[in-house]
């Protein structure tokens, strides 16, 4: 009988139900450690120690996009990104809010077409307040049918803000062009059709789907104490009731592949803009591609600065646009290279043809070592500058945990960059660039203009 008991305890709690914590970059002097714990249920916690700030930033990454959703689901992510700030069984939304408030805080979320993120930014001293808060809100929403219909009306007013737009506008217009009607083509917001049909219900099984600690990955960097956040976060989670699946296992990275094809698609949305906007692009990378280092290279050349090649040849030699620049989007099955720029209806023709002929360049081997040198230096700095606050620090840490299982230095990253070499830019270049492009265009444009759009792809 004893041993019958003992077997049957070995079971309700087995082993890998243990939380497991990691030490997985060590810095120095402990500035810079980035440790992680699996706590029973599945739930991640990775933090970065900065003890010289006197600030720090908490976060929860949930493993759920626009990308995640059925066509009649579209803009659900983002709608329940809403709905989580209108209140819990705890608090109401005014509390939320007046709680961060009232110690100088500072709290946000955001949706992509991957994930969703929420956090807080306060003093070191004010992190408990912040990790109870976020916790809250991310396991008791009551996603209440009143709140549901009053913030109906704020999303709509969203979309129309961007729809006023057309600079930012046309991204999702190009995301289109290129991807189609499937999940990662259609916008993050939704349209107005689909918010319009989107009820509380729907809402509800959307957000008891998702939003399990099994797809969850807590991240707080700044003057923190992993062993610390560990046990708040816990408490928290444990209160809702949320880890009592103790023998899950954290949701794996998204992975795949998916073949994007070039199709010289052309796309015009004629509106009247004092401005047209264009999107000249083709099929990138995944974010998990070997090569991505090369075109993160290649990408900070072509149009990443004020020296790049589109910048210099469209706005300082020829004045034909004020902002021109080019980008890369890396998902976790493909991605997309685009060549961005703004200029007057009638420059049209002439920065597109510029555009295509850098493109062509540089695909043919245009770009000089000197060239790749630069982009080098300016993408290491630019790296190393863009981590100099606890925010930007727990993006890094709980992307890379939510998107890769893993994290790299920022030495690592810099290693990483400085060991590309010309070769490797001229080939990533020839392998992107050469594919025909696509194009994308909001603004008003004649008839005969927007019919020699095809010229510029053909």
């Amino acid at each position: 009988m004893t041993s019958r008991t003992s077997r049957t305890t070995a079971r309700a709690t087995p082993a890998r139900a243990v939380a497991r914590t990691q030490t997985l970059l060590k810095g120095k002097d402990g500035i810079g450690t980035v440790r992680r714990t699996t706590l029973p249920g599945g739930l991640r916690v990775v933090t970065e120690t900065l003890p010289s700030v006197r600030s720090a930033t908490f976060g929860i990454w949930v493993n759920v996009g626009s990308r995640d959703e059925t066509p009649t689901l579209n803009g659900a992510t983002h709608y329940l990104e809403h709905l989580l700030f209108k209140g819990t069984a705890k608090r109401s939304a005014l509390d939320i809010s007046a709680a961060v408030d009232a110690v100088g805080g500072e709290m946000n979320a955001f949706t992509a077409k991957e994930y969703t993120c929420y956090y807080a930014r306060v003093l070191d001293t004010d992190l408990p307040l912040a990790i109870d808060v976020v916790c809250d809100m991310l396991t008791g929403s009551l996603i209440a049918p009143e709140d549901v219909d009053a913030e109906r009306g704020v999303i709509l007013e969203e979309i129309a803000m961007t729809e006023d737009d057309p600079g930012d506008c046309v991204h999702d217009l190009f995301a289109h062009t290129m991807l189609g009607d499937t999940p990662l083509g259609r916008p993050v917001l939704g349209t107005v059709d689909t918010i319009n049909a989107l009820g509380r219900d729907q809402i509800a099984r959307f957000y008891k789907r998702h939003y399990d600690p099994t797809r969850l990955v807590v991240a707080a960097a700044g003057n923190v104490d992993h062993a610390r956040v560990v046990r708040q976060v816990r408490a928290a989670f444990d209160r809702a009731g949320a880890l009592e699946r103790t023998d899950a296992e954290p949701t794996a990275p998204r992975a795949g592949s998916r073949t994007l094809r070039a199709n010289g698609k052309v796309e015009v949305v004629n509106r009247r803009t004092e401005q047209a906007h264009v999107i000249l692009g083709m099929p990138g990378l995944a974010r998990t591609d070997d090569r991505r280092w090369a075109m993160s290279v290649l990408n900070a050349a072509l149009g990443g600065g004020m020296s790049s090649r589109l910048f210099q040849e469209v706005r300082e030699k020829r004045g034909l646009a004020y902002s021109v620049y080019s980008y890369t989007s890396g998902f976790a099955d493909c991605g997309l290279f685009g060549v961005y720029a703004g200029c007057r209806p009638s420059q049209v023709d002439d920065v597109l043809r510029i555009c295509r002929d850098e493109l062509d360049a540089v695909a043919g081997g245009g770009l000089s070592d000197d060239e790749v040198s630069r982009a080098i230096g300016q993408l290491a700095g630019s790296t190393v500058l863009g981590l100099e606050d606890t925010g930007a620090l727990m993006n890094r840490i709980g992307k890379s945990e939510l998107c890769w299982g893993e994290q790299m230095s920022v030495d690592d990253m810099l290693a990483k960059i400085s060991a590309v070499t010309p070769d490797e830019v001229r080939e990533v270049a020839r392998d992107i660039l050469g594919q025909r492009p696509s194009l994308s265009v909001i603004g008003p444009l004649k008839d005969k203009q927007a019919a020699r759009l095809h010229d510029v792809v053909a």
